[in-house]
């Protein structure tokens, strides 16, 4: 695991969607060729070049009348799923349908939406909307027997890159439960219904590539939960209202309303208006948003950047939200590498770059209860979500009991120290630095990794605490194992990860 690990952090989720996707067209043509799928490889590809072609197209002139950055990939993306959901085209009266539903899917993105806030998954609404044209729908083709092994190896992939294991399960669970509890209700064989829905259905393209679609899910664990468990109750076909019957798109788009419901907006522009080096390469951005939106400390936010010549890390990336709610600008932590990637290039060296801001999101925020004591544990650039919440805590006076170990190479690289220092002097939060190599700050440790014996001695109180740990993904792992080891229960240890991390 720790090689698949390796392989896909190194790629941004969409980039290893977009590989995925094209990975199963050749599977399907390689079938088609092979006469285990009815359609012959030509149309296969014919129709995915129309959906993709029509996609980019339509993204391009929508983003030049809306004055937004045009992007790229989620065009493709979204080209590439209609090809593998719509019938592929065996007569030129097919490409109405095609076309159709191509151009809705991207106009959806700016028309449905509110606050620049896109309400439904793009495939999905668009091919509901293009049913009421040429009166054709989706067949969800790629539910075929004979891509499902391909569809399950790289759905799984997809899901082990953003972490959303936990949420396909409840919603495969409510899934099979509607399956059967409806088809017990209608009188139909339900080991046959069941089997059909296993090896026939778009069951699994749709669990592992729309439902879990970060714009139109959402962002806090709970009620991702709940918007699985939506979308799998009302996924069953045999469930009618009205005379309508359900279909794999109208239960996704229900579940896109509660979850527009329950996220906040967040869509916006973004300037660049003061920069700050820390050591190196590290860099503080400080930004300001066209519209201000709401989000907690500790939360990340999905950062848009379409620059040419990008490299297969593509133009999103996600970032942790350095600044505090109580800020009037936005802040984030960059850390830069040698042989780093094109967005990062482009966002060091230009202060012009178009740039906005989507989905605001996560779980790794303050608990609720404010008489909790608090041990925050970062490595490196992981001390950005902490910025975040120490500022907070200063802002507002909250004196909880509070102590951070940060762990950095050197005291030149340390980020953010008088916003530390403030907040020891004002609410009593308590810092102690950890380096790799002797440093001039007083009462800083030199230690090779945060370890038990470090944590038993700067936190005698460990086991009273709740710990945050934000860091290489390797150093979050070791810290909580230490954690556990230590008897520290689950439920008093929150790791930060958002997609694409690595």
């Amino acid at each position: 695991m720790n090689y698949i690990d390796n392989v896909i952090n190194r790629i941004t989720m969409y980039r290893l969607l977009i590989y995925y996707l094209s990975g199963l067209l050749f599977a399907a043509m390689f079938f088609g060729a092979t006469g285990t799928l009815a359609y012959p490889p030509q149309m296969v590809l014919l129709s995915a070049s129309i959906t993709v072609g029509v996609c980019y197209i339509v993204n391009y002139i929508f983003a030049k009348i809306y004055e937004a950055p045009s992007n790229t990939e989620s065009a493709l993306i979204t080209g590439l799923i209609l090809s593998l959901i719509i019938t592929p085209m065996s007569s030129l009266k097919d490409v109405t349908f095609l076309i159709a539903a191509s151009g809705l899917a991207v106009a959806s993105k700016y028309l449905i939406a509110i606050g620049n806030k896109h309400i439904f998954n793009p495939a999905a609404i668009a091919v509901v909307l293009a049913a009421f044209g040429p009166g054709e729908s989706a067949s969800w083709w790629v539910g075929s027997a004979a891509l499902l092994p391909f569809v399950i190896a790289g759905g799984l992939l997809i899901i082990r890159k953003i972490r959303r294991l936990t949420m396909l399960i409840i919603y495969f669970a409510a899934a099979i439960c509607s399956v059967v509890v409806m088809a017990s209700m209608t009188s139909h064989d339900i080991a046959a219904t069941v089997q059909a829905t296993l090896l026939h259905s778009s069951l699994f393209f749709l669990g592992f590539v729309m439902l879990t679609e970060p714009l139109t899910s959402p962002s806090t664990k709970i009620h991702r939960y709940i918007y699985a468990g939506i979308v799998g109750l009302l996924f069953s076909p045999l469930i009618q209202v009205a005379g309508i019957y359900s279909t794999p798109e109208l239960a996704l788009i229900m579940g896109n309303l509660y979850a527009f419901l329950v996220t906040p907006i967040a869509k916006t522009k973004v300037r660049i208006t003061r920069r700050m080096m820390y050591g190196a390469n590290t860099e503080d951005i400080e930004l300001t948003p066209e519209h201000p939106f709401l989000y907690k400390p500790g939360q990340y936010i999905e950062m848009t950047m379409p620059h040419h010549g990008s490299d297969a890390r593509g133009a999103r990336r996600y970032f942790t939200l350095a600044s505090s709610p109580t800020e009037d600008t936005l802040r984030l932590g960059v850390r830069y590498y040698d042989n780093g990637s094109s967005f990062k290039e482009i966002l060091h060296d230009s202060d012009n770059a178009l740039m906005s801001f989507g989905q605001v999101g996560g779980d790794f925020t303050l608990p609720r209860d404010s008489t909790a004591k608090l041990a925050f544990i970062a490595g490196g650039i992981g001390i950005t979500p902490f910025r975040s919440m120490v500022k907070y805590l200063s802002d507002t006076n909250d004196k909880r009991s509070t102590i951070l170990l940060y762990g950095e190479r050197s005291a030149e690289d340390v980020a953010y120290r008088e916003v530390f220092e403030e907040a020891s002097v004002k609410v009593g939060i308590t810092t102690k630095y950890i380096f790799s190599s002797p440093s001039r700050i007083e009462g800083s440790e030199i230690v090779r990794t945060i370890n038990r014996e470090l944590i038993e001695h700067e936190i005698p109180d460990y086991a009273s605490r709740i710990f945050y740990i934000s860091g290489p993904q390797s150093m979050v792992q070791g810290v909580r194992h230490e954690l556990r080891a230590m008897g520290v229960p689950r439920r008093n240890i929150k790791a930060d990860y958002f997609f694409g991390y690595a």
